[in-house]
């Protein structure tokens, strides 16, 4: 469990790169804060009940976010999930739109009251009341997602992480068929295992279809706040243009922006994180390591409702819970991503994708290997 332990921990310092972004990479996509819903109780934000089942006999879900959900894809994706789960199985959801800690407590203290089968929370903005609300309340059961705590877990709080660097390794593959230059590289906001998860999978997925590859070359943001650089971010990757890279990976939250700024300016192609970040730069993302909440969450909700839950479930492409824009048949098209013009290596990327499904094809993951 030490990759878990490790993975908690530094889950804080990802506090863009789960909760804050949307304009530059997936889970980072920051809240707008212009359209944060009506107070209609008091310190809470608003709370909608997004599905009813007429006869309300199945189960009860909330969903509490930490900010409001504005344009913020990853709270979307996490609602959207709840709300699948209720339908299919013919109950309710209902969502928590929180504003700030206060009324994050506040929505938690609600949810509770109202005794659903499961509250759903998600990102480390919510662990620790996520703790401390599970604690007091053994009989009522949490799932939180993308974060877990490094210790005194209580038995009825589930986690749900990703396996980011399967849907890394995808990427690779991408860049390993498209640079000219066999040069390649990725700007990251820390060097630290759990962003090698990232990067380091980037490099051996190109190495997988390119064996003149020159050694990989990574750059970290670091500084006082690397997931909120774009100037800094930007910095680096045109000293990567510079050495002639033409391919780069872009791991660090609202500072990618600066990474697609620098590709549009000097030409060379880059890769997004979490969501679908191509409509920003289209002319310069190949294409984005996806994080697919709404399957996470639905996956979470049905292991506990099985008891089949354990402390810590982790999901990634053979669940559904990480993957690429070139997986999605049906958005593909639309996405806006250069990788849709590229077929052949669109077919050649789905194949390594069953390949990690079925266990052919195996990437370490860097964070187990630092544990």
């Amino acid at each position: 469990m030490r990759g878990k332990r490790w993975w908690a921990l530094l889950a804080a310092l990802t506090v863009l790169l789960a909760a804050c972004g949307g304009d530059s990479s997936g889970g980072t996509s920051a809240p707008d804060a212009t359209e944060a819903p009506s107070d209609t109780t008091g310190d809470t934000a608003d709370t909608t009940a997004d599905t009813q089942a007429e006869d309300g006999e199945g189960p009860h879900f909330i969903y509490v976010t930490p900010n409001p959900i504005g344009e913020n894809e990853f709270l979307q994706m996490g609602e959207t999930g709840t709300q699948a789960a209720a339908e299919r199985l013919g109950g309710t959801a209902e969502t928590f739109e929180s504003t700030d800690p206060s009324s994050s407590r506040a929505n938690i203290e609600a949810a509770v009251e109202a005794a659903p089968d499961i509250i759903v929370l998600t990102t480390f903005q919510l662990t620790d009341m996520g703790v401390e609300f599970a604690s007091a309340n053994p009989d009522q059961k949490f799932i939180l997602v993308d974060d877990c705590p490094p210790e005194g877990q209580p038995e009825n709080l589930y986690c749900v992480g990703f396996r980011e660097h399967e849907g890394a390794y995808l990427l690779g593959i991408m860049a390993g068929n498209l640079t000219e230059a066999n040069k390649i590289g990725s700007v990251v906001a820390l060097d630290i295992p759990f962003f090698h998860r990232w990067s380091d999978s980037f490099y051996l997925g190109a190495q997988s279809v390119n064996p003149d590859l020159e050694p990989d070359t990574q750059v970290f943001i670091g500084g006082d706040n690397p997931f909120a650089d774009p100037a800094r971010a930007k910095e680096q990757a045109l000293s990567l243009a510079a050495q002639g890279l033409d391919q780069i990976f872009s791991v660090g939250a609202a500072s990618d922006v600066g990474v697609f700024e620098a590709a549009q300016e000097q030409g060379f192609m880059t890769y997004g994180t979490d969501v679908n970040n191509c409509p920003i730069a289209p002319d310069v993302i190949v294409d984005n390591n996806l994080k697919l909440v709404d399957n996470a969450v639905q996956t979470a909700i049905d292991l506990v409702l099985s008891g089949e839950a354990t402390p810590f479930t982790s999901v990634g492409l053979a669940e559904g819970g990480v993957g690429v824009m070139a997986l999605d048949d049906e958005r593909l098209d639309d996405s806006q991503c250069l990788i849709a013009q590229h077929p052949d290596i669109v077919e050649q990327v789905r194949a390594a994708a069953e390949g990690i499904i079925s266990g052919e094809i195996e990437v370490p993951d860097p964070l187990a290997a630092a544990g």
